[in-house]
């Protein structure tokens, strides 16, 4: 293709999710539907937040989340435009929020038949120096057929999610999904105001030279993150080290390690025994993508996926990346629970 010539023939991500939907016959395009309202939102989050520092979007709203955490301006923008985009879409039944304390539920006249768990922007934290940040969701069927939604029918195990996916803001907009037959990126280009295939069956390398995880906490981490880490630093084949890398927002730390390798690791420690990361909206569909290219996710337990959620808004410890590093890891976790 010359430069500056358009390419025709690119690939849209609806028409991405259409032609998969034909692949199963009788599908109703219900989530066809909800993954339009999805990216909906996810482009008007990105414009909100190119433009956050001359809209004055920077700063705290006043107000502290389900996590105990200070939202921002755009966190609050965020999720009302989540919320509203999939309330109209006429495709779900129940939204859970980080930053709503319940399930939401979707008017009788509206309702679908899919729940959507999502972290409407991840890394907010970061939002005032221009870190990269991004949107994080996973979509599970409701478990009953008919009536309104309730708490039990989002408590459902990543394994039963049918896609999950994250927008990544960074120095391009873009959407990493999968919605049970492998990986696929889209990035945004501003010029058409659509999502355009990029990157195709995306695969993680199976064993990476990069660990990420906030050291930050050393002083407090158990034994087994203490001695896999002493080993990515100084192998005792005398070969150089993994180099470190940690950004501090999930979903910009996560797309780096499916890119490139690795393992991007959130532990349990001393001083949060039960993990600091949400399993529905954060771990769930971290692990999605990343088992759905390749690679693995635990809690140094079990598989992400098997847990059985019990609280909307659950913390859980998580290790996840390319499958060599982190089938070491449960090596050395392993030995350290006997």
């Amino acid at each position: 293709m010359a430069s500056g010539t358009l390419d025709t023939n690119f690939m849209t991500l609806n028409r991405f999710v259409l032609r998969e939907q034909k692949k199963y016959p009788g599908a109703s395009g219900e989530l066809t539907q909800l993954l339009d309202a999805i990216l909906t939102s996810v482009k008007a989050i990105s414009s909100a937040v190119r433009k956050a520092g001359i809209s004055k979007l920077y700063g705290i709203a006043g107000e502290v989340n389900t996590s105990g955490d200070e939202q921002k301006k755009l966190d609050v923008l965020s999720n009302d435009l989540m919320i509203n985009q999939l309330k109209s879409s006429f495709s779900t039944c129940g939204l859970v929020s980080e930053e709503n304390e319940q399930l939401i539920e979707v008017e009788t006249e509206r309702h679908g038949k899919y729940i959507v768990a999502f972290d409407p922007l991840d890394g907010s934290s970061n939002i005032d120096c221009l870190v990269s940040i991004g949107t994080i969701f996973g979509i599970w069927k409701k478990q009953e057929s008919s009536g309104p939604p309730s708490t039990a029918d989002a408590l459902q195990p990543g394994r039963k999610m049918v896609a999950a996916g994250y927008a990544l803001y960074g120095s391009a907009t873009m959407v990493v999904l999968s919605i049970g037959n492998g990986v696929s990126g889209f990035q945004l280009d501003p010029s058409i105001g659509e999502f355009v295939l990029t990157d195709q069956n995306l695969k993680i390398k199976p064993k990476g030279k990069i660990y990420s995880i906030n050291e930050g906490y050393a002083a407090h981490w158990y034994d087994d993150v203490k001695e896999y880490i002493q080993k990515k630093k100084f192998p005792e084949d005398g070969k150089s080290g993994y180099n470190a890398r940690y950004i501090g927002s999930m979903v910009a730390d996560v797309h780096r390690t499916l890119v490139y390798g690795g393992i991007f690791m959130y532990p349990a420690n001393k001083k949060s025994p039960k993990g600091k990361l949400r399993l529905l909206y954060e771990c769930n569909p971290m692990a999605y993508i990343m088992e759905q290219a390749g690679g693995l996710a635990t809690n140094g337990v079990e598989n992400i996926l098997d847990v059985e959620p019990k609280e909307l808004h659950q913390r859980s410890p998580i290790i996840l990346g390319s499958p060599e590093d982190v089938k070491e890891f449960l090596e050395i976790a392993k030995k350290h629970q006997k």
